[in-house]
């Protein structure tokens, strides 16, 4: 099974911001953010794909959503680059 990790960047009226996840299928998760169906801290604001890694394995995917989580570097790079 298929599994990725995904970064979310969104310049709304809040300020920047970044969402890290894990998923089977991208656009199906990206189109649910988007409308209002994902998590609750990323409804209302428009978001776009930033960053996304491939894994084999669901446990090796989640792991690793949670290493990205904690690295506030990587995701400040990431929404930089956004801009």
């Amino acid at each position: 099974m298929k599994c990725y990790v995904y970064v979310l960047g969104s310049d709304g009226a809040g300020g920047p911001r970044t969402y890290v996840g894990w998923t089977n299928d991208l656009d199906k998760r990206l189109a649910a953010h988007n409308g209002d169906t994902g998590a609750k801290s990323t409804r209302g604001r428009v978001w776009f794909l930033l960053y996304a890694e491939r894994y084999d394995q669901r446990a090796s995917a989640m792991s690793r959503e949670q290493h990205i989580k904690r690295d506030r570097k990587l995701r400040k790079v990431l929404l930089e680059c956004m801009r």
